[in-house]
């Protein structure tokens, strides 16, 4: 079994990480999920949550807010809506995307409210997993 595996992370804005990692902590959309070396091939949709990377340069934690994830037994590629280091993350960013979440919950037809509500609890939930304030 090997260490490590080939991590990148790449969002519409900028590629945000690329490093041998021993897992990625993954917030999937049927629930978090941890990738590891040898891992069973997967794809998976990503919720808005905190995705985490432990490598030799140190735990890494980034804010996402959706997308997908390709797991191999030797590498994890995750291709997110958005996606900010967590050292990034600021109370204006959070109010905003939660905004944008409220305004897809109040414009959304019958067949997609479910998933605006989730939207809008999963970004609360995360933006209290951040130590901020859902507002």
């Amino acid at each position: 079994m090997a260490d490590t595996m080939q991590f990148d992370l790449v969002s519409p804005e900028r590629k945000l990480a690329s490093v041998q990692a021993s897992e990625v902590q993954l917030p999937g959309s049927e629930g978090d999920m941890t990738a590891m070396p040898d891992h069973a091939p997967t794809i998976t949709t990503l919720r808005p949550g905190v995705l985490r990377v432990v490598s030799s340069e140190g735990d890494q934690e980034y804010l996402v807010t959706g997308g997908f994830a390709e797991i191999t037994a030797t590498s994890t590629s995750v291709l997110a809506e958005h996606a900010v280091p967590r050292d990034e993350v600021t109370q204006e960013l959070l109010d905003s995307l939660m905004a944008e979440a409220n305004e897809a919950r109040e414009t959304a037809t019958a067949e997609g409210m479910d998933a605006a509500v989730k939207l809008v609890a999963d970004m609360a939930a995360v933006t209290e997993t951040l130590g901020l304030t859902a507002r």
